[in-house]
């Protein structure tokens, strides 16, 4: 979703373009695996409950413990959700799906819309859809285990659903029976069901399930630990030396995959979806511009979105060259990747053109406004290779400054703010993504340094959102990546107002699309102050304060690099984009405006750096790639994270300083 200065066009600030993804695409909404259910109780506050409820089950259907609870882990890190289906529509521990049901009651969208391509040379390409909710018949196996679970052991669907245990036990049995109809023993060594796992992923194809599989073991390999939502401690205990049969995936009858074309790492499973690069009506074309990436312009940015729709309704969207287009699709099920636009090429994803032109953009199978429609385990895995993937193949640092959520990707123009999207949301967590991603979130200086870097803990960071269903009620409690900012250190003080969103002066609110208030989780902020629990941080030019208590800390103390306004200047001007002086422009190159945002950055205050580049634009209008080129100017830009959002000034402008450690 492009962005360029003359393209008033801004991205879905609330998912919102993608809202048309969630209305064609609500009705192939999910994609899960094999999971089933019997056994009784509903789950307690006993911190031992759950582990005996696995340990039951796999007595009961004689699966392995460590599979089990392998599997579990993968599809849930064992957490129940209250009952709540996840985005593919799946249930409870084991991520038993029953998508028909899910479909029926969960709110799919968020309001908003903006310009993915976010740049006014060309036409909005969005379309819409009717949402539908489909009947079982027309749903694959994958999105319908929960059903399956019930015919294996009598258990009712709504109890399935609901209780714990009984999910637990249908896993187990949907597993034994994936054994079974291997023509495979019930054996006691967890290494014999490699085949009946691979099979349990509701994967379509050998690679995704193997991969899938690849991942079970892995993590009974290394063990896990955690506490649940519900309180639960389970453990999985490490089995380093576990090798399973990999033979055994030949015999699950599964179609081989073709990854020609992809460009991903062997690690995960990928497949070729291309997105149209088509003219049609009077010169028009769509839905992503052709180019020469990395050699003509640097790739810095990975975009982190979700999708607002189901895997086979988005996939339908991507087909569509009067649409808009992304790098990547990831399915929650079982993590399997589409890729559609190559690297090389600049995808119209972001709503803001300079940031599609240096980045790449993943979609992932998700709700914004839903925050018990939670993302699988095994989507959070497979988006960390390939990021990571990304990240070493176009020398991506894998900070926040770097992987972005498309609710931290600035408007381009002051009339382009309001209309930004917020997605992924406050939802997504974070702070296990960067542990995946093998750069987890800690301190980098000793206390009270001249940084902080966002953390709070996820599962008991709940503060409360509005405008999950009806305007002005609470979102479901949940936990959350984000963490609220006041004019003073007091929560009965106004929230931090952000003048680019709301230009009328009118109050910040806590609806879960105003992002005029809130910090999220990895994102570094220079200290302004601090009092008791609270610290100040400098933002969108004024001092924001948040609760930090030390027995309950949200952020850790940091160090790094900060800019302020040279000396004599009492503020400069913040930009959406670094674009290139007029004087760098080419004949037959309409020169683009630098236009400063609504917002200054003021003598004193501070700023995280988080990268240098110098003002670029590359000019696309055209189907064919006679008249592209890529402007590159003299003036160079810093990057910084300067509110929810980042944004950019000119070196010129400002002085760089290391902050105290």
């Amino acid at each position: 979703m492009r962005g360029s200065a003359t393209d008033p066009r801004p991205l879905p600030g609330r998912r919102g373009a993608r809202s048309a993804a969630g209305g064609v695409a609500a009705a192939a909404l999910l994609l899960p695996l094999l999971g089933a259910a019997p056994s009784a109780g509903a789950a307690t506050d006993d911190a031992g409950h759950l582990q005996q409820s696995f340990a039951s089950a796999s007595a009961e259907y004689h699966v392995p413990l460590s599979v089990l609870l392998g599997v579990s882990y993968l599809q849930s890190r064992w957490d129940g959700h209250s009952g709540a289906p996840s985005v593919s529509g799946g249930y409870g521990p084991m991520h038993l799906t029953d998508a028909r049901t899910a479909l029926a009651e969960t709110p799919h969208h968020s309001e908003g819309a903006d310009d993915p391509r976010g740049d006014s040379a060309r036409p909005d390409p969005r379309t819409a859809g009717d949402e539908q909710v489909p009947e079982n018949s027309a749903l694959p196996a994958r999105l319908k285990t929960l059903l399956k679970a019930a015919e294996l052991t009598g258990i009712p669907a709504e109890r399935l659903r609901e209780d714990e245990s009984a999910n637990v036990a249908g896993g187990a049995a949907l597993l034994a029976a994936a054994q079974k109809q291997l023509g495979r023993p019930l054996s006691k060594d967890p290494a014999d069901w490699y085949g009946a796992v691979a099979r349990f992923s509701g994967a379509d194809d050998s690679a995704t399930a193997a991969a899938y599989a690849g991942d079970v073991y892995d993590i009974i390999r290394s063990g896990e630990q955690r506490t649940t939502d519900t309180g639960q401690r389970v453990v999985l205990a490490a089995r380093p030396g576990i090798a399973p049969d990999t033979v055994q995936l030949a015999q699950t009858g599964l179609r081989s995959a073709s990854a020609a074309g992809t460009e991903c790492p062997a690690s995960v499973a990928c497949e070729w979806i291309p997105a149209p690069y088509e003219e049609f009506g009077d010169g028009d074309y769509g839905n992503h511009d052709l180019g020469d990436r990395p050699k003509a312009q640097s790739i810095r940015y990975i975009v982190i979105h979700d999708t607002e729709g189901g895997w086979d309704g988005v996939l339908n969207l991507i087909k569509d060259p009067t649409y808009v287009s992304w790098n990547y699709t990831l399915r929650s099920t079982d993590g399997h990747i589409a890729q559609h636009v190559k690297a090389k090429d600049v995808a119209w994803h972001a709503g803001n053109w300079d940031i599609n032109a240096r980045s790449i953009g993943l979609e992932h199978e998700g709700f914004l406004v839903s925050p018990d429609a939670w993302y699988t385990e095994a989507m959070y895995r497979t988006s960390a290779r390939l990021v990571r993937y990304l990240a070493k193949e176009y020398r991506i640092p894998l900070d926040r400054q770097h992987i972005l959520g498309h609710d931290t990707v600035p408007g381009t123009t002051t009339s382009g703010i309001p209309g930004m999207h917020t997605d992924p949301g406050p939802y997504w967590d974070w702070r296990h993504y960067f542990q995946l991603l093998g750069h987890p979130i800690t301190p980098n200086a000793g206390k009270n340094g001249g940084l902080v870097t966002i953390r709070p803990d996820y599962a008991t960071n709940r503060p409360e959102y509005t405008g999950c269903v009806t305007s002005g009620r609470p979102c479901a409690v949940h936990g959350s990546s984000e963490v609220r900012l006041y004019s003073q250190p007091d929560t009965s003080s106004p929230l931090i107002q952000d003048i680019g969103l709301r230009p009328d002066g009118s109050p910040a609110t806590i609806d879960v699309n105003d992002v005029s208030s809130r910090v999220q989780t990895g994102q570094q902020y220079a200290v302004a102050g601090r009092q008791g629990d609270w610290t100040a941080i400098w933002y969108l030019g004024q001092k924001a304060w948040f609760q930090n208590p030390a027995k309950n800390p949200t952020a850790v103390d940091a160090a790094g690099t900060v800019l302020t306004p040279k000396p004599g200047l009492d503020s400069v001007p913040v930009y959406g984009r670094a674009y290139p002086e007029a004087a760098a422009y080419p004949a037959g190159v309409p020169v683009q405006t630098v236009s400063p945002l609504p917002y200054r950055l003021l003598a004193g205050q501070k700023y995280v750096v988080g990268d240098l580049m110098p003002g670029q634009y590359y000019y696309s209008t055209t189907f064919t790639m006679d008249s592209h080129r890529v402007v590159t100017g003299q003036d160079m830009y810093y990057e910084i994270q300067f509110g929810h959002r980042v944004a950019f000034v000119r070196a010129a402008d400002v002085q760089v300083q290391q902050s105290a450690r």
